[in-house]
């Protein structure tokens, strides 16, 4: 019961870290030397400028088929992340042992248990594929020698390191809960036996009657 509560708080806190991380524009974060007073954010929706009075614009990206790939394919894989944890998430829920669901189905309880594990490995793996892979061209756009030195470069933002903490949190939950369906199968106690009751002894052997008042034949 302990793996499977903490394999539930793991998968939870991974989904809405997930979901957080596919609608925030913080997958980069970039710096201009020129102005220092205004920050750039780009997510995969939208990018957002950050003014030195607090004063944020977004813009949305422009078309989906002009956006470079990494972003077109991380947009796809984290909605469906973020479709896979939910499921997974309802999936293992019903099969948990303190539900009434299916309560006198213990088979049916630990199928649902591990496929709820096996979607939430699913969505781990489908949000740490995109953050890392953006993460990969982040780091080979910033060392990229052909780009003069003056050229500001981009970096990660909070959202790659959110998205790989998702990544890990909807792994790990998945793991625990697939793991834990062993547990469940407890074996149905027997029906006890049926006792014969204790008034029938003696009726076999009759009973002697001993009245009081007999008379004596001569």
């Amino acid at each position: 019961a302990k793996a499977q509560g903490g394999g539930m708080l793991l998968a939870l806190l991974g989904w809405i870290s997930s979901c957080v991380t596919t609608f925030v524009p913080l997958w980069k974060n970039l710096n201009l030397d020129l102005n220092e007073l205004e920050v750039w954010n780009m997510g995969l929706w939208q990018v957002c400028i950050t003014q030195e009075e607090g004063v944020v614009e977004c813009q949305a990206h422009g078309s989906f088929l002009a956006l470079p790939p990494e972003l077109r394919i991380s947009r796809l894989l984290m909605c469906l992340s973020n479709g896979l944890g939910l499921l997974g998430c309802l999936l293992a829920a019903l099969g948990l042992e303190g539900w009434r669901a299916c309560e006198g189905k213990p088979g049916r309880k630990r199928r649902l248990l591990q496929g709820g594990g096996v979607t939430l490995g699913m969505a781990g793996i489908t949000t740490l594929v995109p953050v890392s892979w953006v993460a990969y061209n982040t780091v080979l756009d910033f060392w990229d020698e052909t780009v003069p030195d003056i050229v500001p470069r981009w970096e990660f933002g909070e959202a790659t390191f959110l998205g790989w903490f998702a990544g890990a949190f909807l792994a790990a939950g998945g793991l625990l809960l697939a793991c834990s369906a062993r547990s469940t199968t407890t074996a149905t106690p027997l029906a006890p036996a049926c006792r014969r009751a204790p008034a029938a002894r003696g009726l076999a052997g009759g009973h002697h009657l001993h009245p009081k008042n007999a008379d004596l034949v001569i």
